[in-house]
């Protein structure tokens, strides 16, 4: 027999929730608009995952699914005060910025801005670039009002916008290419 647990425990209706250690802070405290923001990146991630089988090789699908619990320990690392158990680590921007070398060596040069668009898989992953940019902001401003938030998160949240333009132009290329910006004085 299945046990049926309630989802809902009501400990939230008073506008504070509990942090990793137990702690109730306010649910606009900086720390929780942060790793809500990254929620919400690691979900629009999961759309552009959702577009990219068939479209992207399973090695770049795993690189996905790794990320996407990278995201989730970031949310952990947010949601837990003190400096002992944070898991970001500088390697993981490391290895961002190998997978952001390695798919960027074969796309044309830059001559124009982009427009997030094109094939539903890229603008999928324009989508997650511009949630995990906003995702960043928020851990600075966490940062800025608690000093035990990890900028660590930041720098790896900058470098996985980074990464996410660079395979919405990867997801581009088999159905034409970037779609540039073209100034209204050009049009």
């Amino acid at each position: 027999m299945v046990r049926l647990t309630k989802i809902y425990t009501k400990t939230g209706d008073d506008g504070f929730t509990a942090l990793g250690d137990n702690s109730r802070v306010a649910k606009t405290d900086p720390r929780i608009e942060a790793y809500a923001d990254v929620d919400e990146a690691n979900s629009a991630l999961g759309v552009a995952i959702s577009l990219a089988h068939g479209e992207f090789s399973p090695e770049l699908l795993a690189l996905l699914a790794r990320i996407q619990n990278d995201l989730f320990d970031i949310g952990a690392d947010l949601a837990t005060p003190g400096t002992g158990g944070l898991r970001v680590s500088e390697e993981w921007v490391t290895d961002l910025e190998i997978a952001i070398d390695k798919y960027n060596a074969d796309l044309p040069s830059l001559d124009s801005f982009i427009i997030p668009g094109g094939s539903g898989l890229a603008a999928g992953l324009h989508l997650a670039r511009t949630v995990v940019r906003r995702a960043e902001r928020a851990v600075w401003h966490a940062k800025a009002h608690h000093n035990d938030v990890s900028e660590t998160c930041a720098i790896y949240l900058n470098r996985l916008s980074d990464l996410l333009f660079v395979l919405a132009r990867v997801a581009n290329v088999p159905h034409g290419g970037d779609v540039k910006w073209k100034p209204a004085g050009s049009r």
